[in-house]
Parts: C-alpha cells; sequence; structure tokens
C-alpha cells in the first residue's frame, strides 16, 4: 500500500511539474515583451489604436510614428505596426481593445480618450496584460484607468502616458478680449464622452468665474449635429465654441456652416493645419503631443519600466487665426495687432500663413504680453 502510495505521489508530482513548466512556457511566449524579442531578433509588434478619425488625433499618431522612427524604430525595420481605428464605433472599441491585449503585441499605443479607456478595461483581463502607452487624453486621471490625480506614479505598472488638458480658460479669455461684451457663447458636446464632460465641467467653470452664460446642446452622433447647432443658434449664442469633443470636431465644418450663416463666429481648442472658417483655434498642438508620446513609447522599447514614469499632463500651445470670417460677423469682434502678434498661424485674403511664432505658455494674456521675437 505504502509503494503505490508513494508512486501515486512521485506521479502527481511529475504532473504537476510539467503543468508548471508549459505554464511558465505559455506565460513567456505570451509576455511579447521588448526585451525578449530584442533578445530573438525578431521585429517588435506595436498596436496603434485610436478611437475615429479627426485631424487632431490623426496628427497625434503621425507625430508619435515619427518620433519612433528618430528613435530607430521604423516600421518594416525594428518594429512592425498595425493600426486599428474603431471609426467612433464602441462595440469596434471594444472589439479591438480586446483584440490587441490578447495579442502577441510588445506595445499598444493609443490615442484618445475613450481608446485609453477601452484598452485599460480589456487590459485588465489579458494575461499578463500587455506594455501600454496612452496620449491624446484630456484628463486620465478622471476616467476610471486606475491612476491617482494625487500621485502621478500611481498607476497600473503595466502603464504610463500624457495627459492633455486642453487650455479652456485661455481660449474663453481670448474670446473676451476680442469682443469684451461677450456674454453669451453655445457649444455642441457628447455627454457619453469622458473627454468631452471633463473639458464641458472646466468651461462651465470659467464661463461662470467670467460672466459668460455657457448655452449647451448634446450631440451622442454626428447626425445630432445640425439639429444642435441650430437649438444653439436659437437661443441667440453669440459665438459658438468647439472643445476637444470628437463628436463636434468631426461636425467642425457643419457646425461652422451654420454660425456662418447666423453671422456669428466659431472659436474652437482644436487647431487644425487647414483653413476651416473658425476665427479662431487656441489649443493644442497634436503633432507635439503625439511626438512626446512617441519619444515615451521608444523609451519604452528600450527597457525603461512604465511603472516608473509618472503620468503628467503636457500642453505645447499653437494660435491660428483667421482674419477673414471678421468680415461676416453680425457684431463686432476686434484682433489687435498685439493678440495677432502672438498667433503662430493667420489667415488672411491671400491664404494660410505659419508665422514661427513659439508656442504659448498657458495663462499668457495676449492682450499685454510682449510680443515674441519671431524663430530664426
Amino acid at each position: 500500500m505504502i509503494a503505490v502510495l508513494k508512486k501515486l505521489t512521485l506521479g502527481l508530482a511529475l504532473i504537476v511539474a510539467a503543468a508548471a513548466v508549459l505554464l511558465y512556457s505559455d506565460l513567456d511566449s505570451r509576455r511579447g515583451s521588448a526585451e525578449s524579442s530584442a533578445n530573438s531578433g525578431r521585429p517588435l509588434r506595436i498596436a496603434i489604436v485610436q478611437h475615429i478619425a479627426t485631424n487632431s488625433l490623426d496628427d497625434s499618431v503621425a507625430g508619435s510614428l515619427a518620433a519612433l522612427k528618430e528613435r530607430g524604430y521604423e516600421p518594416g525595420g525594428r518594429i512592425t505596426v498595425r493600426q486599428y481605428n474603431a471609426h467612433g464605433d464602441i462595440g469596434t472599441a471594444n472589439a479591438i481593445a480586446k483584440e490587441v491585449t490578447s495579442g502577441n503585441f510588445d506595445l499598444i499605443l493609443s490615442a484618445s480618450t475613450i481608446s485609453l479607456q477601452t484598452v485599460s478595461n480589456a487590459n485588465r483581463f489579458a494575461t499578463p496584460p500587455r506594455t501600454h502607452v496612452f496620449g491624446t487624453v484630456s484628463d486620465p486621471y478622471a476616467v476610471g484607468v486606475g491612476i491617482s490625480r494625487a500621485n502621478h506614479l500611481d498607476h497600473p505598472a503595466y502603464m504610463t502616458g500624457y495627459g492633455s488638458l486642453a487650455p479652456v480658460e485661455d481660449a474663453f479669455r481670448l474670446a473676451r478680449e476680442l469682443r469684451p461684451s461677450l456674454k453669451r457663447v453655445g457649444i455642441v458636446w457628447d455627454p457619453a464622452e469622458a473627454n468631452s464632460v471633463v473639458t464641458t465641467k472646466l468651461a462651465r467653470s470659467v464661463c461662470e468665474k467670467m460672466g459668460i452664460t455657457l448655452v449647451e446642446a448634446n450631440a451622442e452622433t454626428t447626425t445630432a449635429i445640425a439639429e444642435a447647432t441650430a437649438s444653439l443658434l436659437s437661443r441667440n449664442v453669440e459665438a459658438i465654441w468647439i472643445s476637444p469633443d470628437l463628436v463636434a470636431s468631426t461636425g467642425l465644418d457643419l457646425i461652422v456652416s451654420k454660425a456662418r450663416g447666423a453671422h456669428i463666429p466659431v472659436f474652437t481648442s482644436i487647431p487644425r493645419k487647414s483653413i476651416t472658417g473658425t476665427l479662431f483655434d487656441l489649443g493644442a498642438n497634436y503633432a507635439e503631443i503625439g511626438h512626446s508620446v512617441g519619444v515615451l513609447a521608444a523609451d519604452v522599447l528600450d527597457g525603461r519600466k512604465p511603472a516608473t514614469v509618472a503620468v503628467e499632463n503636457i500642453m505645447p500651445i499653437t494660435l491660428q487665426i483667421d482674419r477673414t470670417v471678421l468680415k461676416n460677423l453680425r457684431e463686432p469682434w476686434n484682433v489687435s495687432e498685439t493678440v495677432l502678434a502672438h498667433a503662430n498661424t493667420i489667415v488672411d485674403e491671400n491664404g494660410r500663413h505659419v508665422t514661427n511664432m513659439p508656442a504659448i505658455m498657458a495663462g499668457t494674456d495676449l492682450a499685454t504680453a510682449p510680443v515674441p521675437a519671431a524663430s530664426k
């Protein structure tokens, strides 16, 4: 009997040992770590995830890829890149997140708040969780992904990135500078988008402090933008502000068109590299934000541990002013020479001109700030 028990014990021990070996082997093969990939000589596998195609997100992704290339991580060389776009659909976004966190990627790079949320949520169930670097997110501390506002090093060990909270107060201060009597500003926004909730709450606080009424209309899809904009115009707004809301950003041309018909200006916190018909755009330089994210991603691929990187807010600001819009407004808006001198880009009858002014610091009073010397 004792001999039989010894044999059974030995057999069970062998089974447990074999299972442990297999589990360890599978775990190692699923880690997809940059270190093991580099040692094997194979290209590192990168997944890039964005929620929708907008100028800001496209610029951010392009900036990240440019930074990776500068650091020697070029697609087709040391890395292979697979890009995912949910095209604004949350079901698709969740499916993408599940795919990339269960796939054998060495790094996931996400752009947009929704992409941060979906990848983060899926990553909680991954074994092991995949390394994740994020960017183009207004407030990563407020969107339920485990990042502490009090301690920016307190976040999941496999994830890090940068927040980029839009300079909302600066935009409204500039609007008030251009029209001192400004009292009513409209906004089209999506209450289902965490990024938009953050900036809308901030705008409410700013407007209350400045004595401006923020008139709100909701649009959870692009098909609702026309009706939402018409609602604002029927309530006698003097201008419309477009925040970094993905739905409103996608429908910017429609909002501008309807505002133009009512002879009121649109100003935004989402600068673009094109002429859009907005009076001014004061906000993030998304290509620069993406570049910073790409540098961080390269650091992680080089071996830097995400757990050691604090999640900080970065905000390189750019200002574009379109002087041609002034001619179509029912009420006078005045762009002073001092304000104009701080613009990074100016649009006039002759087209769009880049001034090469240095980046504006958040909180700068453009009405009284000294005029910077043009960069050489």
